[in-house]
């Protein structure tokens, strides 16, 4: 087995662990008062004046949430953005609104973050497999390729998931700001997610040297194999051990069909007239 195949694979699950820690910490935000989840929003906005609405809402994975995560609203899965507001709110900035979820929600931002939302768990999902399979990496190349190929399904996931989140929640604080209201990114949300997309995208690469390491007796098997089979040379007056000592000697035989060109004592037939 060659040596640095268990220390990529070990490498790989530790970044994959990093990256499975992080994605926790983004889709747990809001779930409790604990620090860093306390501090952990995709976005906080002014939303003083809209009907339904606190004067500050915080937008986490699974609620709304007034100033540092407090006074949430109930766990939805892929809430709409407008939650946080009544059904056709007054106030509200232009673009935000519209008939989805209720009539709280824009045709754009509910499709975008349903989608993203979706992402981020089939993420979760694939990256959970891989760190299992993982192990297996450590005794072998088809260990090292399954996990491999699963860490990439999962990367792909966990970039269309960070791509749809940044550009909805970017939109969404342009939207504020074009309305006079003070908003701002979460800078804990979108470290951890895209720190965990850096951690998966190295773990991926890991895997896939390790899946490409071959071991140190590979081309040595082959060679045996090759001999094995008929196609070691032999001189015209002795014995050969081995293809090098042939070629001191200069002289070739190929296979099996030139050696029947010589007697049993390794002469040449023509030799004898």
């Amino acid at each position: 087995m060659n040596k640095t195949r268990p220390l990529l694979a070990l490498l790989s699950l530790f970044f994959i662990a990093i990256s499975l820690i992080l994605l926790w910490f983004v889709i747990l935000s809001g779930i409790t008062r604990t620090s860093p989840l306390r501090q952990t929003y995709f976005l906080r906005a002014d939303t003083s004046g809209i009907s339904g609405a606190r004067d500050v809402s915080q937008w986490t994975y699974f609620k709304v949430c007034g100033l540092n995560n407090l006074d949430c609203g109930p766990a939805r899965p892929a809430l709409p953005l407008g939650d946080a507001w009544d059904s056709n709110p007054t106030g509200a900035p232009a673009g935000l609104t519209g008939k989805y979820g209720g009539h709280t929600t824009s045709h754009y931002f509910w499709y975008m973050w349903r989608f993203g939302w979706v992402f981020f768990l089939l993420a979760l999902l694939f990256e959970t497999l891989a760190f299992f399979s993982g192990f297996l990496a450590c005794l072998g190349r088809v260990g090292a390729a399954v996990s491999g190929m699963i860490a990439s399904l999962a990367l792909v996931m966990l970039s269309i998931a960070v791509a749809l989140m940044t550009a909805t929640f970017v939109k969404m604080r342009n939207h504020f700001h074009r309305d006079g209201r003070e908003a701002h990114l979460g800078r804990y949300a979108f470290g951890f997610a895209w720190g965990a997309w850096a951690a998966l995208a190295i773990s991926t690469v890991l895997f896939l040297l390790a899946m490409l390491k071959r071991d140190k007796n590979h081309y040595v098997n082959r060679r045996a194999t090759y001999a094995t089979n008929g196609h070691d040379h032999v001189v015209a007056d002795g014995p050969v051990t081995g293809p090098s000592e042939g070629r001191k000697r200069g002289v070739f035989n190929w296979g099996r069909r030139s050696n029947s060109g010589k007697s049993f004592d390794g002469r040449r037939v023509k030799d004898d007239y």
